[in-house]
């Protein structure tokens, strides 16, 4: 089973591929096999070889994609555990106890697991500590130990921990733990959500104050609607506190009446009780889609459910084969078998199937498969019980929880005979790795966050090259047609939609989903903080569980760009200047030395009054072979130059790309490629121009990868992603 790309290949060998004294996985194929096999061993012998191939046949293609721990220990014998993170115990408010957790947390976190908690038992910072004559020094500084001990554990021998750390809207120390995140040093290992309780939402839409109390003692009273805005302003200039709708998490719960949640696994789709365990898989939608781009290209329902009653059973079978840092949290797992099957390759199916993410269309169609995936994971589930038997703390009075009642007839009825093996079912995780790994897929249920860009990939001797990385939706285009899709397509991306099309789309899946969702709101860095701070206000109305976003910022650093002007709390949008009917420029003749034919690189003057600036771009050569990435280069270029400002970026950035098969002297100078000659053009028109004001010299450079040290590290499902060299850690 060859993979598609180089970084496929390369993250497969890297994350996945086994390796031992005596052997190791010889290709992709190998890993399934082991995967498989060690999967279908919680089978009775005389059914394994069957349920063996049906594994086996639903990881071809990637159709079916275990969480990364799976992928990884499965078969290994390794002394490491197949569940992705863990919700830790509750954290009881004395000091030799809270130090217990800690170990806790460090011998989870050492053999593969992340880890959340809810910090919000601890006593509030000035509380007075008896016996001792001290004042407690407050949950954050207790959060600052979680942190050191995180940046030292490096979890299952291969990337450091991920952490989420919690704390309810009501604890007095709730404010400095909203603005926790300004400091771009502290919690860096941490994720950071405020537990939201319906309380609070009332008392804001009342524009009532709000009590901030700890063991029943009122320590002082804010207006719910200031202690609101800070929550967002902190979430607009640093990208978190996200939020836990914790009273809506537990009222929608299966296991409502046996358990009681307070926290979330570090990406926030799995909401768990005390020593919970996140088990993870998703079907790849984009695989599903016949007939890609053509009239009636559609997923075919019987196919979905076929495969997602096979993901059930796999996802069952690993409770039975993996292993637990701790005694607690298997006895927690194996009690109630939770498991959280999800999806990735939304946003591909849907282009494959001519919806643009976000669009009434794209609802309908998320609804219609996310709808299939539920009723086969439940009457799979029913069946597992008739054969396997119920989860031991089963009880029939989950048939009126509202994610059950919500079922067709027959389900229902189905489970009312057999009961429920599993009490939990469905979840949507971030898929990052593993959609990397199944050919670029888009991740989880987000839209595409971009349709490509340059990885550098480090040779052996050392040195590196450049490879392009591109979206799978958009390759089967290439592939089918061999040309640009039109402007008016649907190819969105992260970069172009509105925040409501993000909510819409989270919003619907929630409706099929019985735990959470890892999804990021991402918004331009240009939104206004009176449009941006409504945002979880919407995703609450609307129904989600939990909320983050991601706006680019001076704290954590700008998507995919060098440098940005400073954004302060009331930067205006800045739309796309109109274009008049008549525009001057000027055309650059430029002989690329390995091309036959010269390239003629247009470009075009607005002057808005202060002089002339950039408007548009165009580029034309009689070699076609250049054709589809100077189209899309100039389309990019010209929006960047009509959004105004600073745009000598875009001639920095284009400099510095760099031709892996070679590039040319020019003027006596060795120029890296033909975008990098484009760019020199780009930078000498913009010298002659004027008007340019160089960017603030206090704008903060794109985030730095800590691997690689290119400055391209992004910020998506609440995980630092490297573009370049593929490094990952959530946190």
């Amino acid at each position: 089973m060859p993979l598609d790309t180089t970084l496929a290949e390369e993250i497969w060998d890297k994350k996945y591929r086994f390796r031992s004294d005596t052997g190791e996985d010889a290709d992709l194929a190998a890993t399934l096999d082991r995967v498989a096999d060690a999967v279908a061993k919680a089978e009775k012998p005389a059914n394994r070889k069957f349920w063996r191939a049906r594994f086996r046949e639903a990881l071809t293609d990637f159709r079916f994609i275990p969480a990364g721990r799976i992928l990884a220990g499965a078969g290994t014998q390794r002394n490491v555990t197949l569940f992705n993170c863990f919700v830790m115990g509750a954290i009881p408010d004395s000091l030799p106890e809270i130090f217990e957790h800690l170990r806790e947390a460090a011998i989870t976190m050492q053999q593969g697991g992340g880890v959340g908690m809810d910090f919000s038992t601890i006593r509030p910072s000035g509380a007075p500590v008896k016996g001792v004559g001290a004042q407690a020094s407050g949950p954050l500084s207790f959060m600052d130990t979680w942190d050191a001990m995180c940046r030292t554990i490096m979890s299952a021998g291969q990337r450091r921990g991920a952490m989420m750390g919690c704390l309810r809207i009501d604890h007095p120390d709730i404010e400095a733990f909203i603005d926790a995140k300004r400091d771009g040093q502290r919690f860096r290992n941490f994720n950071l959500s405020v537990l939201v309780t319906d309380a609070f939402m009332a008392a804001l839409e009342r524009n009532d104050d709000w009590a901030l109390s700890f063991n029943g003692q009122t320590y002082r009273t804010l207006p719910a609607s200031d202690l609101w805005n800070r929550l967002m302003q902190a979430t607009y200039d640093a990208a978190e506190p996200g939020v836990i709708f914790v009273d809506r998490v537990n009222a929608l719960n299966n296991l409502a009446d046996i358990e009681r949640i307070s926290a979330s696994n570090p990406c926030g789709e799995q909401m768990l009780p005390p020593y919970g365990a996140c088990l993870l898989g998703s079907v790849n939608l984009a695989r599903l889609v016949g007939s890609p781009f053509e009239p009636g290209a559609s997923i075919d329902e019987g196919e979905l459910e076929a495969l997602t009653e096979t993901a059930i059973r796999f996802l069952d079978n690993v409770i039975d084969i993996s292993r637990f840092p701790l005694n607690a949290q298997e006895k927690e797992a194996r009690s109630k078998r939770r498991i959280g099957l999800g999806i990735t390759g939304l946003a591909d199916a849907l282009i494959f199937c001519g919806a643009a993410y976000g669009s009434d269309e794209a609802v309908a169609l998320t609804e219609r498969w996310m709808g299939s995936i539920k009723r086969a994971a439940y009457r799979t589930s029913a069946r597992l019980a008739a054969e396997k038997g119920t989860y031991p703390l089963y009880d029939q009075a989950v048939l009126d929880r509202p994610n059950l009642v919500t079922l067709d007839d027959e389900t229902r009825a189905l489970i009312a005979e057999h009961g429920l093996r599993n009490g939990c079912l469905t979840s949507i995780a971030p898929t990052g790795t593993t959609s990397l790994l199944a050919d670029n897929v888009s991740s989880g249920v987000e839209p595409v966050f971009a349709f490509s860009y340059a990885r550098k990939v480090r040779q052996a001797d050392g040195s590196s090259v450049e490879e392009p990385v591109t979206d799978y939706a958009l390759r089967v285009w290439h592939n089918l047609y061999g040309e640009t899709p039109p402007p008016d397509h649907v190819f969105v991306s992260a970069q172009t939609l509105a925040p409501e099309d993000h909510l819409r789309m989270q919003a619907c899946a929630q409706r099929f989903i019985d735990s959470s969702i890892s999804k990021t709101v991402n918004c331009p860095a240009d939104i206004n903080f009176e449009t941006f701070k409504d945002v979880y206000l919407q995703g609450y109305l609307l129904g989600c569980k939990g909320l983050t976003t991601y706006r680019p910022n001076a704290i954590t650093g700008s998507v995919l760009s060098v440098k940005d002007a400073p954004v302060t709390s009331d930067a205006q949008h800045a739309p796309l200047t109109p274009r008049a009917r008549r525009l001057e420029g000027v055309t650059y003749k430029l002989k690329w030395p390995p091309s036959a034919h010269a390239v003629y690189v247009t470009i075009n003057d607005a002057d808005d009054g202060q002089g002339p600036r950039p408007f548009e771009m165009f580029v034309n050569s009689k070699n076609m072979d250049h054709y589809p990435w100077t189209l899309a280069l100039t389309r990019m270029v010209s929006a960047v130059f009509r959004r105004g400002g600073d745009v000598r970026f875009v001639a920095e950035e284009l400099q510095a790309v760099f031709d892996p098969q070679g590039g040319a002297f020019m003027d006596g100078r060795y120029v890296p490629s033909l975008p990098a000659a484009i760019g020199r053009i780009v930078a000498e028109h913009l010298d002659e121009a004027g008007g340019i004001e160089p960017a603030n010299a206090s704008a903060s450079d794109a985030s730095c990868c800590p691997k690689c040290g290119q400055k391209s590290l992004i910020r998506k499902e609440g995980c630092d992603t490297c573009l370049d060299c593929g490094h990952s850690k959530c946190g």
